[in-house]
């Protein structure tokens, strides 16, 4: 038995004869909205594929704004552009690295190999 139930047990029931009223309270959780800024700021500096880093990050600031306003329906929307846009950039940004690095390692590297052990040979190895 609870501490307040073994008070009742004791004293009785409340002999009060006004109604009882009762009072709700609703509070609406708070909807989590992300902005994902840090993304979008990760994506400006290092992957700004056409522009399109900025953009999200523009967007993303857009959102952050909405969600502070209290416009939950705004928010989702321009975060769901900047996740959008996070991704193609990020995409884009990823497959350009690789593709510099395979083309350095297959044709940059070997005609520059190739170019020195030319001029070595031709000019007796300086």
């Amino acid at each position: 038995m609870t501490k307040e139930e073994h008070e009742v047990a004791v004293l009785g029931a409340p002999q009060v004869s006004a109604p009882v009223t009762t009072t709700v309270v609703n509070i609406q959780p708070e909807t989590a909205v992300p902005d994902h800024i840090v993304w979008s700021l990760f994506n400006t500096l290092f992957f700004n594929v056409c522009c399109l880093g900025f953009v999200a990050f523009a967007y993303s600031v857009k959102s952050r704004d909405r969600k502070m306003v209290g416009d939950v329906t705004g928010a989702q929307s321009y975060a769901s552009t900047a996740k959008c846009l996070n991704i193609m950039t990020l995409v884009l940004g990823l497959l350009g690295t690789v593709g510099f690095i395979v083309f350095l390692a297959l044709v940059v590297f070997p005609t520059v190999s190739y170019a020195i052990t030319q001029a070595m040979q031709n000019h007796g190895g300086y």
